[in-house]
């Protein structure tokens, strides 16, 4: 998946690629690009819902932590993620809104 839409205040951007896998509701993915050197996330999948913690590394060396929350849809016959996060190591970048689309 890639970043179609971040928040102002976010670290990830559309050179961004996550690489997601699925083992009944259990979803975990690595992602690195852009701002973000490496970067992991785990987290339950609950029907159309998925709440996620996740750190990352930045390619300045900084890392962050959180947790998320997303709705799941499709558009134009793609898997998109709208996230709601909370970064919790950095209160400049406290909350926001990220919408991830398959590629």
């Amino acid at each position: 998946m890639k970043v179609i839409k971040t928040a102002p205040n976010g670290i990830v951007n559309s050179e961004t690629i996550f690489e997601f896998t699925q083992n009944e509701n259990v979803v975990t993915a690595n992602y690195a690009g852009g701002k973000i050197s490496k970067g992991f996330l785990v987290g339950n999948l609950n029907q159309e819902n998925l709440k996620f913690t996740y750190c990352q590394m930045r390619m300045d060396g900084l890392m962050d932590h959180g947790e998320s929350s997303c709705t799941i849809s499709k558009e134009n016959g793609k898997i998109t993620l709208t996230e709601h996060f909370e970064m919790t190591t950095d209160s400049e970048l406290a909350q926001g809104v990220n919408v991830f689309q398959e590629l």
